[in-house]
């Protein structure tokens, strides 16, 4: 039984590690996945990062936020040492948020191809101005088309956009 989960697990190469490297620069070639063992199923897969850093890339100043990441898996899933060691490599990178956001979804969709995907940014206030961007997919010609929209057009009314979580 040890040795088919050590086998099932393979490409995984950074969970369990004691020494890794925390790497500032970023890196999407760290994202590892694993099998979804239940594909037959719908089910949520939810990430929250509330210590999420990235530069401005005018001043270079850090922005910082709280990033959530939902997803329905299909057939693989993001291991999540490998996400989290990802998003600290965000940590020197110089971009808008709201770039940064479409670049995490963009790069766990290309990583994993979920059945539906949505990345939110709760950015805390720089200059009296908070932004918080909200991206999501669903795949084309599924119900998960019509899932993406119907999210799109709720996504500020879900019960997430409050002061009290800044």
């Amino acid at each position: 039984m040890v040795e088919r989960k050590k086998e099932e697990m393979s490409d995984i190469t950074l969970l369990g590690q004691k020494n890794v490297q925390y790497g500032y620069d970023y890196v999407p070639g760290i994202l590892e996945t694993f099998d979804n063992k239940h594909p037959m199923n719908d089910y949520w897969v939810k990430f929250n990062c509330p210590e999420f850093t990235s530069l401005c890339p005018i001043t270079g100043q850090p922005d910082f936020a709280t990033i959530y990441i939902s997803y329905i898996p299909e057939r693989k899933m993001v291991e999540s040492k490998s996400l989290k060691l990802y998003l600290v490599s965000f940590r020197n990178h110089g971009d808008f948020h709201e770039d940064v956001v479409n670049i995490i979804m963009k790069d766990l969709i290309k990583l994993m191809d979920p059945r539906y995907i949505e990345v939110w940014g709760k950015f805390l206030p720089r200059g009296g101005i908070s932004i918080d961007p909200y991206a999501n997919y669903g795949k084309m010609g599924t119900k998960y088309e019509a899932l993406a929209w119907d999210r799109f057009k709720q996504h500020d009314l879900m019960g997430m956009d409050r002061v009290d979580n800044r």
